[in-house]
């Protein structure tokens, strides 16, 4: 109960300092309009779209805010500004909690089969920051992820869940679409042609490249080349990480992954004292808890024979 008890202050700070670095970015760049302004906002912006997915996730659990309706309003809000649908997320979602690992885990497709090399990581790292990776992310997120290679399974989570949920699912991408034409509608309305330039440039392009290596990076992190796929203590992983890859990669404490798998009834403010209560307790034990950077050895190793 202590672990599980949410407090709204602590989530409200958690999205006032996403949002707060976000508005100071965007402003910064967008007034100042040079390279060596814009290339780092790009990079920043992108991180930030990052920690609104990971505060979304927390929503979709139910987890954010105490109050289910601002729970929803905050979640649905922060998940359409980064082009999701938080609605359609938590039915995907339950799938992967659910059957990690399993035929209909609709996340295997982006960290399964790891390692696979150097040279393929890095190419599947090239084609996100092309941006060539991006419409099969928000098509995921709309509720259509994609089939599990290995068995060719078709994933249609929506079709498997209750009429409420797919109800509020649906009104939550067509939510998710009225906000992506009034973004730049309103950008133009504002500041004419290079308003909707700066839109462009430091919104969605960060979301179409930059964020979508952000998201495939964390998940092979979080699940790629597992010591043991039966069980959840090592078919997940919680990464340790330093500061530059906690703030690129792990946001929000999301990098405590098997806590996050063993107990998704905490919210993410608590899950550094619940690792450090299972670790006391030995439960941690011979699971997948390591440093980022043996994680990136482990994931950027050879396939082996």
């Amino acid at each position: 109960a202590t672990f599980t008890a949410l407090d709204d202050r602590r989530a409200a700070a958690a999205v006032a300092q996403t949002l707060g670095i976000l508005a100071v970015t965007l402003w910064a760049a967008a007034s100042v309009w040079t390279w060596w302004i814009v290339l780092p906002a790009i990079v920043i912006v992108a991180t930030q779209q990052h920690a609104l997915f990971v505060l979304a996730h927390d929503a979709a659990h139910y987890r954010l805010f105490s109050r289910r309706g601002l729970n929803e309003a905050v979640g649905r809000l922060m998940g359409s500004a980064a082009g999701i649908s938080m609605c359609s997320y938590r039915v995907i979602h339950r799938l992967h909690h659910n059957h990690l690992y399993g035929e209909v885990d609709p996340d295997i497709a982006l960290h399964g089969g790891y390692p696979r090399g150097k040279a393929y990581l890095l190419r599947k790292i090239g084609t996100d920051l092309a941006g060539l990776t991006a419409w099969k992310t928000f098509r995921y997120f709309f509720g259509a992820p994609a089939a599990n290679a290995a068995t060719d399974v078709a994933q249609r989570p929506l079709d498997d869940t209750s009429p409420a949920l797919r109800a509020a699912a649906r009104r939550d991408r067509w939510g998710v679409v009225a906000f992506h034409v009034a973004a730049p509608l309103a950008c133009f309305a504002i500041g004419g042609w290079s308003g909707l330039a700066k839109y462009l440039v430091l919104w969605v392009l960060p979301a179409v490249t930059v964020l979508q290596a952000i998201l495939r990076v964390r998940a092979i992190a979080e699940h790629g080349a597992p010591t043991d796929k039966r069980s959840p203590l090592r078919a997940a992983r919680t990464n340790l990480p330093g500061p530059l890859a906690r703030w690129v990669l792990f946001p929000h404490h999301v990098n405590y992954h098997i806590e996050h798998h063993l107990f998704p009834a905490v919210p993410h403010y608590r899950l550094p004292e619940l690792h450090a209560a299972l670790a006391s307790r030995g439960v941690l034990s011979g699971g997948e808890v390591r440093t980022f950077p043996e994680t990136w050895r482990r994931v950027y190793a050879r396939r082996a024979a």
